[in-house]
């Protein structure tokens, strides 16, 4: 049930993020690439097609992905109940 309700949580997130991001595209006051890029991070915690893609766009952009891929190993330990990330 507790893991459910983690995933429904993640894929709400994502989907608000993605969404805000499209919106930001159009609206000068929100960032929508910076709020697409997180909405597909979050997305890629539990999606695999936004796994894929968070990939595809690592091999595009190895610098990058190399310092997203270490944020995103830490929250996710962090979210599954492991050490939270120091400070």
């Amino acid at each position: 049930m507790e893991r459910t309700l983690k995933r429904i949580a993640l894929l709400t997130l994502g989907w608000i993020l993605v969404i805000l991001g499209v919106a930001g595209l159009f609206l000068p006051f929100l960032q929508g690439i910076l709020l697409l890029l997180a909405g597909l991070w979050v997305l890629s915690l539990e999606s695999e097609w936004a796994h894929r893609l968070f990939v595809r766009l690592g091999e595009r952009f190895p610098k990058a992905h190399a310092r997203l891929q270490h944020v995103r190993n830490r929250v996710r330990d962090w979210w599954r109940g492991g050490p939270p990330p120091p400070g």
